[in-house]
């Protein structure tokens, strides 16, 4: 087992040895975590994340053995973030969940929460998405136990999967923007100078809210970053990642030897 565990501020840190044994082990989690709030609640909800890891392991859940055991009919699928662009192009969070798990898994079409990103009006968008959540939190299958959520203006994910990028953004909450200072809101358009765009994406409370928070990261260009994001100061406007920190839940960071390489070993 090439796996080593670290204890950095109030997260855990698992390391694994490549991107392939991340994947796998990325997998094994969402399957137990479904397990487990299936047979404890009646139903799992999710927020999804893009990037090339959980593209590895949505092929993996959508194989042996986990398509045959998976209790895909009571998890529920939202995401943390989509581009804006329409639900069938390359570059939608969505589609590539679609194709890569939804296609070959047996999830009910009313099971997944996409983001409509490719409205015109982007606010417009973010409120609809933070509104059907809501709803669906409310007075969805087992609704009565999103009471027990710290900020019951939030929805209560079971589990929010998040990846991060080189410049230490998470979701679409990328330095410098707007959205890092959103409080008040599950969902928010968010201009993102960098790449001359608008993205939609949870804010740093509604991910907050969770019950389990696991960010799935790997690669040497992150390196430095997810040094500095655990072990550094607190810049969240420069490390938007940093503002991950679950008020009454778990956060795990799932990482690569190659990402883990200048963390210390505390």
């Amino acid at each position: 087992m090439s796996t080593r565990m670290l204890s950095i501020s109030d997260a855990q840190v698992r390391v694994y040895r490549d991107s392939e044994e991340l994947a796998l082990k990325a997998a094994r989690l969402f399957a137990r975590l479904a397990d487990q709030y299936v047979v404890g609640c009646g139903r799992f909800t999710v927020a999804l994340a893009g990037g090339s890891t959980p593209r590895a392991m949505f092929k993996l859940l959508a194989a042996s053995p986990f398509i045959e055991t998976i209790p895909w009919s009571s998890i529920y699928f939202f995401w943390g973030d989509e581009r804006t662009v329409p639900p069938d192009h390359a570059d939608s969070n969505y589609g590539m969940a679609r194709e890569t798990l939804f296609s070959k898994a047996p999830v009910p079409e009313e099971n997944i929460f996409r983001i409509p990103a490719e409205m015109e009006d982007h606010d417009a968008a973010a409120e609809h998405y933070s509104a059907r959540v809501m709803q669906f939190f409310l007075t969805g299958p087992g609704a009565s136990r999103s009471v027990t959520a710290p900020l019951v203006n939030m929805p209560r994910f079971d589990l929010v999967l998040l990846g991060m990028g080189p410049d230490g953004h998470t979701a679409s909450l990328f330095p410098q923007t707007t959205a890092l200072e959103v409080t008040d809101r599950v969902a928010v358009a968010n201009w993102v100078e960098k790449f001359n765009t608008w993205r939609i994406t949870l804010t740093a409370a509604a991910i907050n809210n969770a019950r389990n928070v696991t960010f799935v990261a790997g690669g040497a260009d992150k390196t430095e970053t997810l040094k500095n994001v655990l072990e550094g100061e607190y810049q969240p406007d420069l490390y938007p990642s940093q503002l991950i920190r679950p008020g009454n839940g778990t956060l795990l960071w799932m990482v690569d030897e190659a990402a883990a390489k200048l963390l210390s070993a505390k």
